[in-house]
C-alpha cells in the first residue's frame, strides 16, 4: 500500500498529435515520488512503450473508440480508486465527466483543453449538440486546463465555463533534450544542402492543419524559388487528397510526404524554416519544438493565443490572415531575408521550458487534491 495520491492521465493512445505528446511528458515529469502515477490508453490494446519511464502503471483498454469504453473506463476506475483524473483531449474529457456522477465523490477531475473552443464549434458536425456537451459537462470539472488566457477568454464567452474553473498552464516542453536531439542528427549527417530552401511542416494531415492552404503558397514560392522543397511529417485523413494536390499544382518531387516521424526534431538541421499552416491551432507543440531548437518560423493566425505569443518576434513572419495568399507573402519574406542556416534564440519559449511547466501541473494537482471534491 502507498499513502501517494493516485492520479490517472487518460489518452486515446500513445503517438500522435500534441495533446499526447503532453501526457506522455507528464508521465515522465511528474514527481514518481510524490504520486502514484496510471496511464490509461483507451483505444491502444498494448501496454509497452519504451517511451515511458520506469514506475508508471499502464493500463490499456483496447477499445475500438473512445465512445465505446465507457463500460470498461468505468470498470477500471472504480477498481483503482483514484485520487484525480486528468483527462487530455476533448472527446475523452467528454466521456470522463459523463461518468462522474457514477464515480467516488473522492476522486478529483482535471480536463486539458486542447484547441478553441470556438475553432472546435465551428468545424463541430453537429455544433449546437457540441456545444450543449461543452456547456453541461465541462462545469463538472474541478479545473479545465487552458493553454492561454486567449483560450481561457474563448471558454468564457463560447461556452460560459466560470472563470474559477479555469486554470491556464503552459505546454511543458523539453528544450536541453530537442536541442541534443537536433544536434546530434546534424551531426551524424542528417542536414541537407543550405543553399536549398527547404520548408518544413508537421502535423496531422487534417483539415484543420491548413496543408492544402500550404501547397497552394508552395506553389508561388516555387516561382520566386524554383528549388525550394517542402517536407511534410505526419499522417491522416488527408493525405491522398494532398497527394493529389500535389500533383495538380504541378509539384511533383518537391514535397516530400514523411508520414510519421517519432522524433521530428531530427529534421530541424535540414530546414530553412518552420511553417506553420494551421486554420485553426491553439498552442501547437511542433511551433514550439521547432522554435525551441532556433528554427525561423511563418505562421498563420491560428489563434489569438498563437498571435499573441509569436507577434513582433524576432526570427517569425506572422501571416496577415489564414489564406494560401497571405501564407505565400510571409513565405517569400522570410526566404527573402534569411541566410543559409539562420537560426534565433526565441525568448518567448522559456515559459514552455519542461521542468516550469511541470511544477505549474503540480501545483494545480496538489491545489485539486486539497479541496473538497464537488
Amino acid at each position: 500500500m502507498t499513502d501517494r495520491p493516485r492520479v490517472l492521465l487518460l489518452i486515446p493512445h500513445l503517438g500522435g498529435g500534441g495533446a499526447e505528446q503532453v501526457t506522455a511528458l507528464l508521465t515522465r515529469g511528474l514527481s514518481h515520488s510524490k504520486y502514484e502515477l496510471h496511464l490509461v490508453l483507451v483505444t491502444q490494446d498494448n501496454p509497452e512503450a519504451k517511451s515511458l519511464p520506469a514506475g508508471i502503471t499502464v493500463h490499456a483498454l483496447g477499445a475500438r473508440r473512445v465512445r465505446s469504453a465507457p463500460f470498461q473506463l468505468l470498470h477500471l476506475i472504480r477498481s483503482l480508486k483514484p485520487d484525480l483524473l486528468l483527462s487530455g483531449m476533448a472527446h475523452l474529457n467528454f466521456l470522463v465527466l459523463l461518468l462522474r456522477p457514477f464515480l467516488s465523490i473522492r476522486t478529483h477531475i482535471l480536463v486539458r483543453q486542447n484547441g478553441t473552443v470556438s475553432a472546435a464549434l465551428a468545424s463541430a458536425p453537429h455544433p449546437r449538440f457540441t456545444r450543449f456537451l461543452y456547456r453541461v459537462l465541462y462545469r463538472r470539472a474541478d479545473y479545465v486546463i487552458c493553454q492561454t488566457s486567449a483560450m481561457a477568454q474563448d471558454m468564457r464567452v463560447s461556452i460560459g465555463v466560470p472563470a474559477k474553473l479555469l486554470a491556464i498552464l503552459t505546454n511543458p516542453i523539453d528544450v536541453e533534450d530537442l536541442r541534443a536531439t537536433s544536434e546530434s542528427s546534424s551531426k551524424v549527417g542528417r542536414q541537407s544542402n543550405s543553399s536549398v530552401p527547404r520548408l518544413l511542416a508537421m502535423g496531422r494531415l487534417a483539415h484543420e492543419k491548413g496543408f492544402d492552404l500550404l501547397l497552394h503558397a508552395f506553389a508561388t514560392v516555387r516561382e520566386a524559388f524554383p528549388d525550394a522543397q517542402l517536407l511534410i511529417a505526419g499522417d491522416g485523413p488527408e493525405e491522398l487528397a494532398l497527394k493529389a494536390q500535389c500533383s495538380q499544382l504541378g509539384l511533383g518531387s518537391a514535397v516530400s510526404f514523411l508520414g510519421h516521424v517519432e522524433h521530428p526534431c531530427t529534421l530541424f538541421p535540414g530546414a530553412k524554416l518552420f511553417v506553420l499552416s494551421s486554420r485553426q491551432d491553439a498552442m501547437p507543440n511542433a511551433l514550439l519544438e521547432a522554435a525551441a531548437c532556433g528554427l525561423p518560423i511563418v505562421a498563420t493566425p491560428a489563434s489569438q493565443g498563437l498571435v499573441d505569443l509569436l507577434r513582433d518576434q524576432t526570427g517569425v513572419w506572422l501571416a496577415e490572415d489564414t489564406t494560401a495568399q497571405a501564407l505565400s507573402v510571409a513565405l517569400l519574406q522570410a526566404l527573402n531575408q534569411l541566410s543559409p542556416a539562420l537560426r534565433f534564440p526565441h525568448p518567448f519559449i522559456e515559459p514552455f521550458r519542461f521542468q516550469p511547466a511541470i511544477d505549474a501541473y503540480e501545483d494545480l494537482i496538489d491545489t485539486t487534491l486539497r479541496e473538497r471534491p464537488l
